[in-house]
């Protein structure tokens, strides 16, 4: 574990934007106007996906995947200039929030800048071509790391951006050598101390996949050294399980539990429900009860929590990487799109042009936000810093968690398919006040009734 990584990120709450679809413009400039919407959730950290321009040679879609990049030390011309970027990071830190950026540091375009200027720093097939050791990432070309000037370029390019952000999360981290995000993370430092390192671990699957083809493939405690935050990718396959019904709640518990002692005392992980290469967590738990509870839990759970765009207003809908596909408005082939206020907009032509019409539409709820507003307040508590961590799970319907320390503890209690009934919990009887809904809640005997909405006690 990097030996500095603050505890206190456990508190914190993440914001993922693709600037492309998050505004009908897809600027930096239209991110900058709904700042104060970010910050009310409880927002603590921006994470912009790639802002740099994207190659247009093998593109996937009509715009192209913004993870095979042309230029590491450009800006997107598209989103706006570097002007307009620096604004944005600024009106972020007005608003007390820190900015990290996406680094994809394992390929590029087949057409990047540094393709053209040193194609000896690339990976090459036996033909002498460039290639990727990942077949189905049919629109870029991996680096080779053996070369040592790589790592000068790709360091120096991180200390410019750590001039204007304040961290960076690392594309397929593991698939680069430890020894280089450790000189990284050295030297950046110096430029910026403090700076928040956040590494796209993978799949268990993966990583031995890539392992049994002699690559490189680092594990969470490997990459813990160097990075203060990684995904939890390790129990996200018990996670999916759990929904499928392929897996037991009781196996995904027990997998998370396994995190407090396989990994160092000042572990992060990066909690979520849903991330821009997942499905959407509405579409997966679509019973509005159930996804309220598992919501409660991502927030409750010991590590940061990451919301993705749209995700506040519980959005069914992946938006395309690779093609324009607004989250918040609306599209021009007339298709259904989540927007601003909850509310759905659809489009119908007429005489005069084309008409917009907002309807409400049950697939959105904006009830989520003033959750997520109440669930960041409450870990902000230093109990969810620093404390010993279990999970629980009863009858394949109920997740329980309980955070202890130095006499204080928070039991919370999660019904996973939203429904109702009696649950054992381990903590002491009473009358205690849900610090979601606000409402009295008795412990008696060792256990509590759950109407099916998620509730967490605090004591001590």
């Amino acid at each position: 574990m990097a030996v500095n990584t603050p505890k206190a990120l456990r508190n914190m709450v993440m914001y993922q934007i693709f600037v492309r679809n998050f505004s009908e413009e897809g600027t930096f400039a239209k991110v900058s106007e709904k700042l104060d919407g970010i910050k009310e959730l409880g927002t603590d950290i921006i994470w912009l996906m790639p802002i740099h321009p994207i190659g247009s040679k093998a593109r996937k879609g009509t715009l192209g995947s913004p993870y095979a990049i042309s230029d590491y030390r450009a800006v997107n011309p598209e989103f706006g200039t570097i002007d307009d970027f620096k604004a944005l990071v600024e009106n972020i830190h007005a608003r007390g929030m820190k900015c990290i950026i996406d680094v994809v540091y394992n390929h590029t375009s087949p057409d990047s800048v540094l393709a053209g200027e040193h194609p000896e720093w690339f990976y090459h097939k036996a033909d002498g071509s460039f290639g990727n050791r990942v077949g189905d990432w049919t629109d870029i070309i991996d680096l080779d790391y053996s070369n040592k000037e790589l790592w000068t370029y790709q360091i120096d390019t991180l200390k410019m951006w750590a001039e204007i952000v304040d961290g960076f999360r690392c594309d397929v981290a593991p698939l680069i050598p430890l020894e280089f995000w450790l000189k990284a993370r050295e030297e950046v430092e110096a430029v910026h101390p403090g700076c928040i390192w956040l590494s796209e671990s993978v799949e268990p699957g993966f990583i031995t996949y890539m392992r049994g083809r002699g690559m490189n493939a680092l594990s969470d405690s490997e990459i813990y050294q160097a990075f203060d935050l990684c995904y939890d990718y390790d129990v996200y396959g018990r996670f999916r399980d759990c929904l499928s019904g392929k897996g037991t709640l009781a196996s995904y518990a027990e997998a998370i539990n396994r995190q407090e002692y396989i990994y160092p005392d000042n572990y992060v992980k990066l909690r979520f429900l849903e991330n821009h290469d997942q499905a959407r967590a509405a579409f997966m738990i679509p019973d509005k009860r159930a996804l309220r509870s598992w919501t409660a839990f991502t927030y409750f759970q010991k590590g940061l929590a990451l919301v993705y765009a749209g995700q506040e207003y519980a959005a069914d809908h992946a938006p395309s990487l690779f093609d324009k596909d607004d989250v918040f408005g609306e599209d021009s082939d007339g298709k259904r799109r989540l927007c601003p206020k909850g509310q759905r907009i659809t489009l119908t032509p007429t005489a005069d042009g084309i008409t917009a019409t907002a309807y409400e539409d049950d697939k959105t709820d904006p009830q989520f936000i003033p959750l997520m507003q109440k669930l960041a307040e409450i870990k902000r508590d230093p109990l969810f810093t620093d404390s010993v961590y279990t999970v629980k799970a009863q009858d394949e319907a109920f997740l329980t968690a309980t955070h202890e320390k130095d006499g204080r503890k928070a039991l919370g209690v999660f019904s996973v398919k939203g429904r109702s009934g009696y649950v054992a919990v381990d903590f002491p009887d009473g009358f205690y006040r849900d610090l979601i809904s606000g409402e009295s809640v008795e412990v008696f005997r060792g256990g509590v009734m759950c109407s099916g909405a998620p509730i967490i006690l605090i004591t001590g």
